[in-house]
């Protein structure tokens, strides 16, 4: 069956029209996975959506996380994107997580998350050291939460420390950015396509 994936960008800018570095980085990823026959359907501008604070799956009136949860967890892959702030991701992507956690208590009769057998990678760009970091963040949560991590699971772009360049505003993609996304959508599609096959028995 084919495969779909979904894209989050924690940017903190929350119009889906201003240029984003990080759909920057997600659109090499698309491209990557496209490649693979899985179609990223579309990227979601998480700052734009009303996702209130908690770790519940619903937090009442006007949150908009229970829509793009059903979301995540009707995808393959989720391909995690953000900016590096203060050497860490944003705090868009710590909303995220934090609303994520609800997954624990959500299991069925073989203690198994929804979010089993789902795949994830990053996609991380900054101006300052901590894309090590921020992945480590990212991979630690999500695992914990049950999503399964590849090998290679991050493609980022880091710019020189104190400068002032973004990843969007260059005038090429480097070559080893667009290596590490092949192998990166490479490995995802793999392992998606055994989990979607054979799902963890719990």
């Amino acid at each position: 069956m084919p495969l779909k994936a979904l894209a989050l960008n924690c940017t903190l800018k929350s119009d889906p029209n201003e240029a984003s570095s990080t759909d920057a980085m997600i659109s090499v990823l698309k491209g990557a996975f496209a490649s693979h026959e899985v179609d990223v359907t579309r990227t979601v501008r998480v700052a734009s959506l009303q996702i209130k604070p908690g770790v519940t799956s619903d937090e009442g009136d006007g949150d908009d996380w229970p829509a793009l949860r059903q979301e995540v967890l009707d995808h393959d892959i989720l391909i995690f994107g953000g900016p590096i702030w203060m050497g860490q991701v944003s705090s868009v992507a710590k909303r995220v997580l934090e609303r994520l956690d609800a997954l624990l208590s959500e299991t069925d009769d073989q203690g198994r998350m929804p979010s089993y057998s789902k795949v994830a990678v990053a996609a991380i760009v900054g101006n300052e050291d901590g894309a090590h970091f921020s992945s480590a963040q990212l991979f630690q949560s999500l695992n914990d939460v049950g999503f399964t991590i590849p090998a290679v699971a991050a493609c980022y772009w880091v710019g020189e420390a104190m400068g002032s360049t973004d990843f969007m505003e260059l005038d090429a993609v480097p070559e080893k950015v667009t290596q590490t996304a092949a192998m990166v959508a490479s490995n995802a599609s793999h392992l998606a396509g055994l989990l979607k096959s054979a799902p963890y028995p719990g």
